[in-house]
């Protein structure tokens, strides 16, 4: 089921305006890694937020991360895994390391996704991120249930609103437990809704 997921994420083509990181196979690869990691430490715990960044998930694969938190974070899974993901650049991003700074402490992190999958940018500007347009979370919800089906976590998290609205819609019998985002001076808010969801 997993190499299903990996097959269609490379498969999306790239546009003037989505970026398709999987299709470099390194950055397939990364994810790849990082979720057979979780699948084998059962985590049951899925935080989904809105779309990779341009100089985080875009560069690794794996959503929530930047280069630089990867190679400087000391949480377990870099303990793991981290020898066998590949880089090309150590971008450092706002999200990404508040995020990890978080889970310094070993806390067991969640199976990390994104409403969608892909970066999205502005025509002609691959280096901007971009709110993913209706479509594009439409697109996003075959690529979610197939991680849905994969993990079948416990409990739903989002990140910000996009990422509960597509869960809302996809499991509308489910609890969606809301997550302040940490940007615009919403890390504090970040930091107490994970201690009291993740």
């Amino acid at each position: 089921m997993l190499d299903s997921l990996l097959k269609s994420l490379k498969e999306r083509p790239s546009s003037n305006v989505v970026f398709n990181q999987y299709q470099n196979l390194n950055i397939l690869d990364n994810l790849k890694h990082f979720l057979n990691y979780l699948l084998k430490n059962r985590h049951d715990v899925l935080l989904i937020g809105e779309a990779p960044g341009y100089r985080g998930c875009k560069l690794t694969g794996i959503p929530f991360t930047s280069g630089s938190v990867i190679r400087a974070s000391r949480h377990d899974i870099w303990f793991h895994i981290g020898n066998e993901i590949e880089l090309n650049e150590l971008e450092s991003e706002t999200t990404a390391s508040v995020f990890w700074d978080f889970f310094e402490n070993h806390y067991p992190i969640p199976i990390l996704w994104n409403a969608f999958p892909f970066h999205p940018h502005f025509p002609g500007n691959p280096c901007s991120n971009r709110k993913p347009n209706r479509s594009e979370i439409e697109e996003g919800k075959s690529y979610l249930l197939m991680l849905h089906q994969i993990f079948q976590p416990k409990k739903l998290c989002s990140l910000g609103r996009v990422g509960q609205s597509i869960l809302s819609e996809l499991f509308p019998n489910d609890e969606i437990i809301y997550i302040r985002h940490p940007s615009r001076g919403g890390k504090n808010s970040f930091i107490k809704g994970m201690l009291q969801s993740c």
